[in-house]
């Protein structure tokens, strides 16, 4: 989702909070990090990076600033609307307050890519400081070849692939931090896929943050898939391509969450499909509010929310293509959720149906079928009339319409 993947492409980590070491200690470092992650990279710094400490109470500031930069009133609310048409965030939820909150919890440094600068929030605990900085060095180093606002900014058209391009960013800055730590202690992500699993696992965030711990699926699980995930990903196109796999896949970034998920599909360039929203019934005036792709990684957090996580890990990788659109009647105030999802072969598709099925039960205080059968459900639920189909690969819904006139 745009607001969502817009804020966290700046720039965080996870670190424990205690109090900082002297700024001169630290920063004087810089030079000889920058030395080596050039090294490992093969990636130039063609200056250097002005450096600073910064206050959450700062970080916070600095979080809702950027809310207004990147997403106005109405974007915020046609985004929060997807979200809770398809039940992954309560219907009470405030998607600009909690993300920012969020963020600001997990804070533990940050890249201006504008400012191009970089700032380390003052709770750090000195242990932390160094893989902080080198992260946060790592996105000026990409920032200074490949221009991380315009990388961000064209990959905006397709929500899905606007974080597939924030797991390169953040997942290429995540491998160079742990290969930096990894090499002191005279080992390489390289050659120790143990070493990568540990590394990867120390991204992952929560025990010790409660604002974290009590979001949504959906949230918190986007807020780590850039790093994690991103990181495996991009181990595998080190693997495969050397030191020149970190200019590549800035070069040619990934279009999807799902070739971050599984690189092979990104070596292949195995695109996803585009099937056809359903057509709702026409009535007059309704207008498209917002639309977009919901990715591999939006249905795993779908089928894991409603389902369990041995469904979504079974399921999900069976994804291929999907769209939907929200359409507003303001004068009804009746929101019309159209959603429309391709699957690899009839089976997952037909699995889906009835997991959806299951799932607009669970979104739902309560939901009245009117006709079922193997392939077509209709009926009624909280917002309005629905209509679920299911077409060979295919999986269709129209949701909110309203009430039939007999």
């Amino acid at each position: 989702m745009q607001l969502h993947s817009a804020l966290l492409a700046a720039w965080l980590v996870w670190a424990p909070a205690a109090a900082a070491q002297d700024s001169r200690q630290l920063f004087q470092r810089i030079d000889g990090i920058a030395q080596e992650l050039e090294k490992i990279s093969g990636l130039h710094l063609k200056h250097r990076v002005p450096s600073d400490y910064i206050t959450k109470a700062k970080v916070n500031e600095y979080l809702k600033k950027r809310v207004k930069e990147v997403a106005s009133p109405e974007d915020i609310r046609a985004e929060e609307l997807t979200l809770k048409k398809f039940g992954l965030v309560p219907p009470d939820f405030d998607l600009a307050k909690n993300t920012v909150d969020l963020l600001t919890e997990q804070a533990a440094a940050f890249y201006d890519y504008n400012q191009k600068k970089l700032f380390i929030t003052e709770s750090n605990s000195t242990d932390s400081q160094e893989p902080v900085l080198v992260h946060e060095l790592a996105h000026a180093l990409a920032d200074q070849n490949f221009n991380l606002a315009k990388f961000i900014r064209q990959g905006r058209k397709s929500d899905d692939g606007a974080t597939a391009r924030l797991a390169v960013m953040e997942g290429q800055a995540s491998w160079l931090m742990a290969e930096y730590l990894a090499r002191r202690t005279g080992q390489s992500l390289k050659d120790s896929p143990a070493l990568l699993a540990m590394m990867s696992k120390m991204t992952e965030g929560g025990g010790q943050y409660p604002v974290f711990d009590q979001a949504p699926l959906y949230l918190r699980q986007t807020l780590i898939f850039p790093y994690t995930s991103g990181m495996t990903f991009q181990h595998a196109v080190f693997l495969r391509d050397g030191q020149e796999g970190f200019a590549e896949v800035f070069r040619r970034p990934p279009v999807s969450t799902q070739q971050i998920l599984h690189p092979d599909k990104y070596f292949s360039s195995f695109a996803p499909t585009q099937p056809e929203l359903p057509e709702p019934p026409r009535e007059r005036g309704y207008k498209a509010l917002v639309g977009g792709i919901l990715g591999e990684l939006d249905h795993a957090v779908l089928l894991e929310q409603f389902g369990g996580k041995g469904l979504a890990e079974e399921l999900a990788p069976h994804w291929r293509g999907s769209q939907f659109e929200l359409r507003e009647n303001r004068k009804q105030k009746r929101v019309v959720l159209l959603y429309v999802v391709e699957w690899d072969d009839a089976a997952s598709a037909e699995r889906y149906f009835h997991f959806y099925r299951q799932a607009m039960a669970g979104k739902w205080q309560k939901m009245e079928v009117e006709s079922s059968s193997p392939d077509s459900l209709t009926g009624s639920g909280d917002d309005g009339r629905f209509i679920l189909r299911r077409a060979g690969t295919v999986v269709s819904s129209i949701e909110g319409l309203a009430p039939a006139v007999n």
